[in-house]
């Protein structure tokens, strides 16, 4: 009976943990092309480096959210067109270019692995000239 329940628990977990969350870039792409700032928020780290053309720091995820709702809605975005993106030791990245209604940004941004998740960690937009 003890072996049965053992086995049940064990089964039990491995079935569970398949049902954590896998962030992929393409859902952070997504609500990037969307510039909806809550959806890409859910992909942050507890902390991220955001750098925009006025400010450049470390912020915590709820403060990250709203100053790219603020940016989003300022700028007004169009799309998000892909560059570049790859792989290195773990870590995804990609390079684009953010159309926005006030003119073009090059983006950046940057996920780790973490745990069993890929989190951003880092994202920058810099005015095209």
């Amino acid at each position: 009976m003890k072996k049965n329940m053992g086995i049940a628990l064990v089964s039990l977990s491995l079935f569970l943990t398949s049902f954590a969350p896998s962030y992929s870039i393409e859902e952070v792409l997504s609500a990037l092309r969307n510039g909806n700032a809550r959806e890409l928020a859910k992909y942050f780290d507890t902390r991220i480096d955001i750098s925009l053309p006025d400010m450049s720091d470390n912020f915590s995820k709820n403060q990250a959210e709203m100053i790219l709702k603020d940016f989003f809605g300022n700028n007004g975005v169009k799309n998000f067109v892909v560059k570049h993106k790859g792989q290195n030791n773990g870590s995804q990245f990609c390079i684009g270019l953010l159309q926005t209604r006030n003119g073009n940004y090059r983006a950046k941004l940057y996920m780790k692995k973490k745990g069993s998740q890929e989190v951003v960690q880092e994202i920058a937009f810099q005015a095209e000239e």
